[in-house]
């Protein structure tokens, strides 16, 4: 007889998922942020061409819906409409995403503050990190701080190379020279998918591996709604957090230029199949004023498996995709 009703984690881990929620919403509450609740469909697209949304056809009025990939853009309406500092813990979705480490469906806390950049937000995502881990029956964290790296210094440490300053056939040369698998679909112009693939393979393995480590300062190319400050080189400000080689979140000083916005939803949908959207409430929104502010978007499952001293998701949340 099939047992797949049952959750795959434990009644002893979910206790503690339970109490790491309940902690999240308290650090926010405690510090002025007060918790919304948007919906799960959105007729606005991620603008991220990496991720891809699970898409509910000619939902409401012949026009497609999309379960939200992240609360982001109903979030930021929210700023314009005059709210300072938000969060909102919930489920998030995206396609072709399954493994040790991810599930289609997961959790998500995600913030923003009105008045901050990305630098102040490390901060604040190290001492919610902090907080959390204070719960943790099996790790405690060093007292040190979170190291923090800019993109070209962790490449720097790691290769001995200016990533920056790389073309394709110099990219392909590094790759071959660590022994990294190239896929048949790399591009040798396609600077971004060289990127992509060596912090996969040869950074990220890295990262975190003695204390958490903030990498920021990315390529203005990866920039998705992140601001860009000029160069050279030209970099996004926006951060990832990695703990024992594992992405935690990833935080943006916001991007608030809706003509910025236009261009690059235009510039995602050439690498994607069908129309462009002809409206955007996010872009109508920036149109009228995004006040300057940062966010971050922090992955809670993952948090509570390194914090509960697991190695796979399904060993933290009671019902992967396979068990829904």
């Amino acid at each position: 007889m099939t047992r797949d009703f049952l959750p795959t984690a434990d009644l002893e881990t979910l206790r503690f998922r339970a109490r790491v929620l309940a902690t999240i919403r308290q650090f926010f509450d405690q510090r002025g942020h007060f918790e919304v609740d948007t919906p799960l469909l959105s007729q606005d697209r991620v603008i991220d061409s990496n991720i891809e949304p699970f898409i509910i056809p000619q939902a409401i009025g012949g026009r497609d819906l999309f379960l939200q990939t992240s609360p982001e853009f109903a979030m930021k309406r929210l700023l314009v409409a005059g709210a300072k500092a938000i969060y909102q813990l919930d489920k998030v979705f995206r396609r072709d995403e399954r493994g040790p480490r991810h599930n289609p469906e997961f959790t998500m806390v995600e913030w923003y503050a009105v008045g901050t950049d990305h630098h102040q937000q490390m901060q604040f995502t190290e001492d919610l990190v902090r907080h959390v881990f204070e719960l943790s029956p099996v790790r405690q964290l060093p007292a040190a701080a979170f190291r923090r790296s800019t993109y070209q210094e962790a490449f720097q440490r790691q290769l001995g190379v200016d990533v920056f300053n790389l073309d394709g056939a110099e990219f392909a040369e590094l790759a071959r020279r660590h022994a990294v698998n190239i896929p048949e679909s790399q591009a040798i112009d396609d600077r971004d998918g060289w990127l992509n693939l060596l912090l996969a393979e040869l950074i990220e393995p890295h990262l975190g591996r003695e204390i958490p480590e903030f990498l920021y300062d990315y390529p203005a190319s990866q920039a998705a709604l992140a601001r860009v400050r000029s160069g050279p080189p030209a970099v996004a400000e926006r951060f990832e957090l990695y703990l024992d080689g594992i992405e935690l979140c990833n935080g943006y000083h916001e991007l608030a230029d809706p003509d910025e916005l236009r261009e690059r939803i235009r510039q995602t949908w050439t690498t994607r199949e069908g129309d462009p959207p002809v409206s955007s409430r996010l872009l109508h929104a920036m149109e009228i004023g995004l006040p300057p502010c940062s966010g971050v978007a922090l992955g809670v499952d993952r948090l509570v498996m390194l914090a509960a001293g697991k190695t796979r998701l399904d060993e933290v949340i009671a019902f992967p995709i396979e068990r829904c």
